[in-house]
């Protein structure tokens, strides 16, 4: 019997150790390490499922075929926005975001708006009553969508290769483990082999896949950093859990580029597209209110316009503070040294706030 071997992980951001660490060198966190025990058996998941692959052959570059990726409409133009034109089948997607921000209502509005695609919408957190109501009350029906509550791989791949669906969803990463691990659910090392597994899938098959991510409480996916350099595309949602409106910004993105936005409005039955963002970035256009500017900026080929707010007033204190919301206060802290150098603004002694109507970050 092969030795079992051990290892610490950082939950925050999946540094590995050989032991116990008080503190992570990597982000700088305190009491994150867990030990996880490693056992990994001979065979791979998708492997199985898939059947045996082809062996690839070195090819020169002159001889390798280029094919030309067909963009599959996902039923939603924000989305399609987003990913560039479409979906790339075989393509691994990642949608990450706060808690209640509406990942699970914009996926499942995807499986089941797909234009003629059988899709599979695998739910490790929710039944399939839960699901049910959320798509009743989406009001959208799709009988080539199939709802399967599991959080083991083994039958998931299972079912994706008896069913063969165009599009699978997996609502959560976290949630979905492998029997070739010890470790629980939601690990370092649970997230690596799932995911990888899933990707060996997506690519031998063709097959596209949603995948779902938590965050940590600073913003950023949970798990390993190993898991936005696998999938091929990384979404990220923004925006305040008690606003209406939702930004979709593309982080990562292998099949075109990431400086597109897509912009909805959270209603009763789901996610709307907002066509026009300048419509929710401007709230006071019509007032003549002093501390306040508009300003054009694009984000991608869609121009659009924003309201930015600002106040100076005295420091109550010795200190002055400078606070911002949705843009970097390190810029603002230097567009205020060169005000104050070059134009003669008297803002060392001034309390400096800053803001971006909307929820906006730019």
């Amino acid at each position: 019997m092969a030795k079992v071997k051990k290892a610490f992980f950082c939950k925050n951001c999946g540094f590995e150790a050989p032991k116990w660490l008080g503190r992570c060198p990597s982000c700088g966190e305190w009491n994150t390490f867990t030990e996880e025990i490693i056992a990994r058996e001979s065979g791979s998941v998708a492997a199985n499922a898939a059947g045996p692959l082809p062996a690839a052959k070195p090819q020169r570059v002159g001889d390798i075929r280029e094919s030309e990726h067909r963009r599959i409409d996902v039923g939603n133009g924000e989305v399609n926005r987003v990913l560039g034109g479409g979906m790339v089948p075989g393509s691994l997607i990642l949608v990450g975001g706060e808690p209640g921000i509406g990942k699970s209502t914009l996926s499942l509005q995807i499986a089941l708006a797909a234009n003629g695609l059988k899709t599979l919408y695998v739910s490790g957190e929710e039944s399939a009553e839960q699901i049910k109501m959320r798509a009743g009350r989406i009001g959208i029906g799709n009988d080539e969508c199939l709802i399967y509550p599991e959080t083991l791989l083994e039958n998931i791949v299972r079912q994706i290769g008896e069913h063969r669906p165009d599009l699978v969803v997996i609502d959560s990463i976290q949630t979905i483990y492998t029997d070739l691990l010890d470790s629980s659910a939601g690990s370092v090392s649970q997230i690596r082999e799932c995911a990888a597994t899933l990707l060996k899938y997506a690519k031998s098959t063709g097959t596209s896949i949603f995948i779902i991510g938590h965050i940590t409480k600073d913003g950023s996916i949970a798990g390993p950093k190993i898991l936005e350099h696998i999938v091929d595309v990384v979404l990220q949602f923004e925006g305040d859990s008690n606003n209406i409106y939702r930004i979709l910004r593309g982080i990562k993105n292998r099949f075109g580029a990431t400086f597109e936005i897509g912009v909805f409005e959270m209603l009763d039955s789901g996610l709307r597209s907002v066509d026009n963002p300048s419509e929710i970035l401007l709230t006071h256009y019509e007032e003549p209110l002093s501390g306040i500017a508009v300003g054009a900026s694009a984000d991608g080929v869609r121009p659009y316009l924003i309201e930015v707010q600002a106040l100076v007033s005295g420091a109550a204190y010795g200190t002055p503070q400078r606070s911002t919301t949705g843009y970097d206060t390190k810029r603002m802290n230097m567009l205020l040294a060169v005000l104050e150098k070059r134009v003669g603004f008297k803002l060392a002694q001034k309390d400096v706030f800053l803001n971006i109507a909307g929820g906006l970050k730019v």
